[in-house]
């Protein structure tokens, strides 16, 4: 068996008294960890770039790249463990012993980590007390300018198999450096559950930032890292199909490949039994070197489809092939040359190759592409094309009043020669709501879009890219959000890639109480699309729905993954100051405030000022809950915000 031998940081966990727990109510133990696992430890786990090397039952072994990366993500959990084991009696607390060294280990061929690296940080963890973090001399070095929490120097200590003394250090998470012997604490009564009244989603004018944040949906020109599970098994027939390279030397052929790439992402994600990889997410490889073993386990994946686009004037030529990401091995690789004005049997063409080396079977691909509508006009659809590719590579544009009309005239010269473009009018149901939010009056443009989509829809009931525009038009210009939950669920039916129709519905979900659903829906975007441009925002969204659902400790995790991308975003930072404040980490609350309002220049600068514009947002149509209006301000004030 071959071995590689490496430097890394290892982190050793386990459940202390997990025996005594499981003895007492095994099922309840059991189900509790299971949920911690999937709600706090996995994605905290992959925030921080970890990667679970085993679990033991109740223990676990996590590899990081970095001693800061393995301390923060500790630091992450024992604090959220913290808050869910408040008001629980000792007995049926769980809690967690950790150990990080940074040390050589030996790793075998199928990832497994083995040598002193390892035993080391296993024995640290036997030595630390329960919700502490043990740290080895090697490790503490390297983290040691960096930490605000108290620590104590344990000196030498004999590790049990362990030849030499370590030097150990452990962490006390929850008790800031310098921090004077703790005094007896008046007890916070347990949060309140807020699912039961309309939901507040204040902290912003949250239908500015919905019909804003569609831009980050339709967009393939951010960049955002990955937020990735990286160890969960691939489902069977999942697969990326990575941006295809354009071969024609002319940049302006950009779009026409680009667009074949998001037609072969979709139709793919229409056969049943498969999982696509969103085109948001892939195309963050685009221009990019390729790895094919490495994109499959980053995003997940078993296949990854990649290939390149030669176009002529006339014709265009695709060849195409199916790598194996798991060995990286070839699976088929094909040519494919259709006339340029019939991409979609090209499109049918390379599915149905690949639907039959994937198995399945035909009769549900022929299903799944019966009544499918070529475009009623070639030129209208390519000018279409070209709108949207113009969209994507000027998304900074998107919001100036001068600017972004002019994206979308290729749109409006493809209903010139098609009325019932389906691409163009969804386009431009996006403008609409930008323009909208900017303050424009734009009645008679609204009226003749509400008109073309109905006439499109009357052609083809299922077109995806039609619902799509009905959606925005229902949510973010007309407010009839029952009718726009529908017309989204239709959307993702007929294209179950789309990330704009998951981040809408579950924006509605969370605009309407229903937060349950809302982290859902959520939860299969972000799987969807582990690097999506968007990320953060649905990470704020999930965190908001979870504070309302009384999760605070789970919200924090994911408001830290936020600001990991992006660690200026004002809203961002307001939720998780109010969020850190009302769990009682006041140190943290309180410096991320000060860096909140650095940022701000003074504007609503206090509570009296920040509730009275909250207050505002009624008369937009948004249901503010006042209970949780009042909890979220509560926690502002306790983080540094004046009252007056």
């Amino acid at each position: 068996m071959s071995e590689t031998r490496k430097l890394a940081a290892i982190l050793a966990a386990d459940v202390v008294g997990f025996s005594r727990l499981a003895g007492a109510d095994e099922d309840r133990t059991l189900a509790r960890l299971r949920a911690l696992r999937s709600d706090l430890i996995d994605p905290t786990i992959a925030v921080h770039r970890g990667r679970v090397v085993k679990r033991t039952g109740d223990g676990i072994l996590i590899e990081f790249r970095s001693v800061v990366d393995a301390v923060r993500c500790a630091i992450e959990v024992q604090n959220g463990m913290v808050e869910r084991n408040a008001g629980l009696p000792p007995e049926r607390r769980i809690e967690f012993r950790v150990g990080i060294h940074l040390g050589d280990v030996v790793e075998e061929s199928d990832g497994d980590l083995m040598g002193d690296g390892v035993n080391i940080a296993a024995r640290l963890e036997g030595i630390a007390e329960p919700g502490a973090i043990c740290l080895s001399e090697d490790a503490y070095r390297q983290v040691k300018a960096r930490l605000d929490l108290a620590v104590t120097d344990l000196g030498q200590t004999q590790l049990k198999n362990i030849a030499e003394p370590v030097r150990v250090y452990s962490l006390q998470v929850g008790v800031p450096a310098g921090a004077k012997p703790a005094t007896p604490v008046q007890h916070v009564a347990p949060k309140k559950r807020w699912a039961s009244t309309p939901l507040f989603v204040g902290i912003g004018a949250l239908l500015i930032l919905l019909a804003a944040g569609a831009g980050y949906f339709l967009s393939a020109s951010r960049t955002a890292p990955v937020a990735s599970s990286g160890t969960a098994q691939a489902p069977a027939r999942s697969i990326v199909v990575l941006p295809l390279s354009n071969l024609s030397g002319d940049t302006g052929q950009d779009y026409l490949v680009d667009a074949l790439t998001d037609e072969l992402t979709t139709s793919l994600s229409r056969l049943p039994g498969t999982f696509v990889i969103a085109r948001n997410t892939a195309f963050t490889f685009k221009g990019k070197p390729t790895d094919a073993k490495a994109i499959g386990k980053d995003l997940g994946v078993k296949y990854v489809l990649e290939g390149s686009v030669q176009p002529t004037a006339t014709r265009i030529r695709v060849n195409a092939q199916l790598v194996d990401a798991e060995s990286g091995a070839h699976l088929w690789a094909e040519s494919f040359d259709e006339e340029r004005a019939d991409l979609l049997q090209m499109e049918d063409d390379i599915v149905t190759r690949l639907a039959r080396t994937l198995d399945l079977k035909m009769t549900d691909v022929e299903a799944a592409e019966a009544g499918r509508l070529r475009p009623g006009n070639p030129g209208a659809e390519d000018l279409a094309m070209q709108c949207l590719a113009r969209v994507n590579d000027n998304e900074a544009d998107a919001d100036d009043p001068v600017k972004h009309p002019k994206l979308y005239e290729s749109c409006e010269q493809a209903l010139g020669l098609d009325p019932g473009n389906t691409l163009a009018l969804s386009l431009l149901a996006r403008r609409l709501t930008r323009s909208i939010t900017l303050g424009a009056n734009m009645t008679a443009e609204v009226e003749r879009l509400d008109d073309l989509v109905e006439k499109a829809l009357a052609v083809d009931p299922n077109d995806a890219k039609a619902r799509f525009a009905k959606g925005q038009l229902l949510a973010f210009v007309h407010i009839r959000y029952d009718e726009a939950v529908a017309e989204f669920e239709r959307a993702v039916a007929e294209n179950p890639s789309n990330i704009g129709a998951y981040l809408y519905l579950g924006d509605i979900y969370f605009l309407t109480g229903q937060e349950e659903k809302a982290v859902a829906v959520l939860d299969k975007a972000m799987r969807l699309s582990p690097r999506d441009p968007g990320m953060a925002k649905m990470l704020l969204f999930k965190a908001l729905a979870l504070v309302v659902l009384g999760r605070d400790a789970e919200a924090s995790v994911l408001l830290n993954q936020a600001l990991a991308l992006f660690p200026n975003d004002r809203q961002i930072m307001r939720v998780q100051a109010a969020t850190l404040a009302n769990l009682g980490r006041d140190a943290e609350a309180c410096e991320l405030y000060r860096r909140y309002a650095a940022l701000t220049g003074g504007q609503l600068a206090t509570v009296a000022q920040y509730r009275a514009y909250l207050t505002t947002l009624i008369g937009k149509n948004i249901p503010i809950m006042v209970a949780y209006r009042e909890h979220f301000l509560a926690g502002l004030h306790k983080a540094g915000m004046p009252e007056e």
